[in-house]
């Protein structure tokens, strides 16, 4: 294959992954926002109970993430993206037959492996395609999951509007189709790609990889970054309803927040790859901090959607670099186990944010709980400046 051939490859199995990485997050977002309260709801789940339900998708990330990446690095990338895509078609199915809370717990158990296994390996897939322009190609692709993510919540309620919640899971199911047949139309990147043999090559023990001072402060720094996000998204909305926002505009907070993270990736990932990773990563841990304390300052709409402006680019110009970054330092044969490790440690931070959050709200302020999150996050940003070592400077040649 020549290198015009290459190339070409590489555009079209890149067109693909991010197609069918829409197509599966828009499926698993669809699968919970707004169906899935309502839902649990109306098979008898009480509010702690739909708690646990929301969470159970998230604890099979923490569990899974990382073998799953693992697993991607010794038998290849494809063969695990089928088997995501496998539970993206076969998880909606399921829902049909629920009748008790506990079933769909043990249904959302299963669901959260698809995009527990899809996220880190399809990141590998990326950085495999792209040995530069690393940070460009993972905020096209990330830009593309949030599209999917923006779009779910926008034709889940035009479906419940007229219809009932099993119409949510023919369409999840339809999607997860659709990413499932993209998946089987993906090249193996060994096929225009020099990656060592999976099976043969000798690789850094597992160990090693998780041990890495680099990978593991960058993982910590985006943990953090999602603690925030995950407090932000369960009690911003509870907040501005408390000072007078409507529901409607609390809406456009989300809204633009996401909006800003899908146009803003691609141009933060390219800054990246001509700048180095260090200093985006730093500077978008900062934002994050400081609208996060501000956020219980203002009780004005347009003040907080500023705000959650600001603090959306934050998280993007922070989240363009780190998994860019984890994939430059990350030995090639353990990129997916060194991705994996990143989306648990995250997962855990998501997860961590509604909790402690909602543990100072109990006895505290709003004003105290925010500005505790935004301190942990700078805690953060300072440990990760004094800590992590930057990659050698990215090539900008065009692949």
């Amino acid at each position: 294959m020549n290198l015009s051939d290459n190339r070409i490859s590489r555009y079209w199995a890149f067109i693909i992954l991010c197609a069918v990485g829409g197509f599966a997050i828009f499926s698993s977002t669809l699968s919970k926002n707004p169906v899935l309260p309502i839902l649990a709801s109306q098979i008898g789940a009480d509010k702690p109970t739909i708690g646990l339900i929301a969470a159970a998708s998230t604890v099979t990330g923490i569990l899974t993430s990382l073998p799953a990446g693992l697993l991607s690095d010794r038998r290849g990338r494809k063969p695990v993206l089928i088997g995501s895509g496998l539970v993206f078609f076969t998880a909606p199915i399921l829902y049909f037959l629920i009748q008790t809370p506990w079933q769909l717990g043990l249904v959302r158990v299963y669901h959260g492996l698809a995009t527990a296994v899809f996220g880190p390996v399809a990141m590998a897939y990326v950085a495999d395609l792209a040995p530069s322009r690393r940070g460009e190609r993972l905020g096209y692709y990330s830009s593309t999951t949030l599209a999917g993510r923006a779009l779910a919540p926008i034709v889940g309620g035009a479906i419940l509007t007229g219809a009932t919640w099993p119409w949510i899971y023919l369409v999840c199911a339809i999607a997860g189709l659709i990413t499932l047949a993209g998946i089987f139309f993906l090249p193996s990147p060994r096929a225009f790609i020099a990656l060592p043999d999976p099976s043969s090559s000798p690789r850094p023990p597992l160990s090693v990889t998780m041990a890495d001072r680099n990978i593991l402060i960058t993982s910590i720094a985006e943990a953090a970054q999602y603690l925030a996000f995950g407090a932000l998204e369960a009690f911003l909305p509870l907040y501005a309803l408390s000072v007078g926002v409507n529901l409607v505009q609390v809406g456009f907070l989300f809204g633009a927040q996401i909006g800003v993270r899908t146009l803003a990736r691609p141009i933060l990932g390219i800054f990246s790859d001509r700048h180095g990773r260090k200093l985006p990563i730093f500077s978008g841990l900062i934002f994050t901090a400081v609208t996060m304390a501000c956020f219980p300052l203002t009780s004005s709409f347009w003040v907080l959607l500023f705000l959650s402006v600001l603090f959306g680019l934050g998280l993007s110009t922070a989240s363009a670099a780190t998994s860019a970054f984890v994939a430059d330092m990350a030995p090639t044969a353990s990129r997916g186990a060194a991705l994996g490790w990143m989306s648990t440690i995250m997962d855990v931070g998501q997860a961590s944010g509604p909790v402690l959050l909602g543990a100072v709200l109990v006895a505290g302020t709003y004003l105290a709980g925010f500005a505790l999150i935004g301190s942990i996050v700078l805690v953060s940003s300072i440990l990760f400046w004094l800590l992590a070592r930057e990659a050698k400077m990215i090539e900008t040649r065009h692949d």
